[in-house]
């Protein structure tokens, strides 16, 4: 079976970001590493070496949210509005609890409330610049 995983890339703030998702979803990462800790070769500025070259963290059942710091030598990592990282749970409280704790010093683009489509669904950009949408059927 396929699965598709999520790739976060950040400039310089992955570590803070993953523990804050982290704190939201729970869990442990499966692996956590630094560019120091690496066998890859790459271009690396002064002070990046502890930057993290890879994180992953299980969400749920099956899925897993990954990402890493981008070396200056790769260029900067532009968020913009072309992807969204949809969650999708079991029960309106648990959408309450991850909408409530992802959006916490972002910006909500739609408040999560029942829709025509769904017992609820919301859609706000974290504190990161990370889009996602919290979806309950």
């Amino acid at each position: 079976m396929t699965k598709l995983n999520p790739y976060l890339n950040f400039g310089d703030n992955c570590e803070e970001a993953f523990n804050f998702y982290k704190s939201v979803f729970g869990g442990e990462f499966l692996y956590i590493g630094r560019f120091s800790e690496s066998e890859i070769e790459c271009e690396l500025s002064e002070g990046e070496a502890n930057k993290i070259m890879h994180v992953s963290l299980p969400i749920g059942d099956g899925s897993i949210l990954m990402g890493s710091d981008t070396p200056a030598s790769f260029g900067p990592p532009t968020f913009g509005n072309s992807m969204s990282i949809s969650v999708n749970v079991d029960s309106a409280e648990e959408a309450s609890r991850i909408f409530n704790g992802l959006s916490e010093g972002g910006e909500i683009l739609m408040p999560l409330d029942k829709t025509f489509f769904a017992a609820a669904f919301g859609m706000f950009v974290d504190k990161f610049g990370v889009r996602w949408m919290v979806n309950c059927q």
